[in-house]
């Protein structure tokens, strides 16, 4: 079921906002300049400052059309506080079962974060929604390949680290189902007219991927 919803909110715009460094008290402004291109999910990584109020503030204004949650999460006892405060995504760095299992207990969509094939099935076995591939400056179109020949068919990859609007094509190519974009899109303290702007480039270039699939 999760992995439905999270289909659900890639089909306007296959790309998740990381928005590491925000402030509680620029989300909302943000968010709405991300929504107006299409952006659907929107993740605060937790070494943001105060990410819990960021969260439950994106929640409340654009929880009804987004998936709203928390990236970087490393300690399973934030995987609760990241559902007590509305976000209903956990997005790791990395693939540590305990996070995966408790985010699935709580009826989250997680996305885990893996670098080989032992650590994405790994991923999958414990109930991950989908597989955040990071960082893929080092995981070249090449491995991702590699891994679709591998890979149940319907499991949804993410690359993650680096993305730009000019370098998806070649992931999309091979199998990709969306990206990651975290300094590229957004940096703390850009303006909102900034990140309009750059929004209005990532969804371009999305709709000329999705165009040819």
């Amino acid at each position: 079921m999760s992995t439905a919803v999270l289909r659900t909110y890639l089909t306007p715009l296959p790309l998740v906002a990381v928005l590491r460094g925000i402030a509680p008290a620029d989300v909302e402004a943000i968010g709405a300049a991300l929504t107006e291109h299409g952006f659907r999910i929107l993740e605060v990584p937790l070494n943001s400052p105060d990410p819990f109020e960021s969260i439950r503030r994106l929640a409340q204004v654009h929880g009804e059309q987004c998936l709203i949650g928390a990236g970087t999460v490393i300690n399973v006892a934030d995987v609760e506080r990241v559902a007590g405060v509305g976000g209903r995504l956990i997005v790791m760095p990395h693939g540590d079962v305990a996070v995966i299992c408790e985010a699935k207990r709580l009826g989250l969509v997680c996305l885990p974060g893996v670098s080989t094939p032992t650590e994405a099935f790994a991923a999958l076995a414990a109930g991950a929604d989908g597989l955040k591939m990071f960082p893929a400056e080092q995981l070249s179109p090449a491995v991702l390949k590699a891994w679709r020949a591998v890979l149940p068919i319907d499991t949804l990859v993410f690359p993650v680290g680096g993305i730009r609007p000019d370098n998806m094509a070649p992931y999309w190519a091979v199998g990709a189902n969306g990206f990651g974009t975290g300094s590229n899109l957004y940096k703390p303290g850009a303006s909102v007219d900034s990140v309009r702007t750059i929004a209005a480039q990532f969804a371009a270039a999305c709709a000329a991927l999705t165009a040819k699939r």
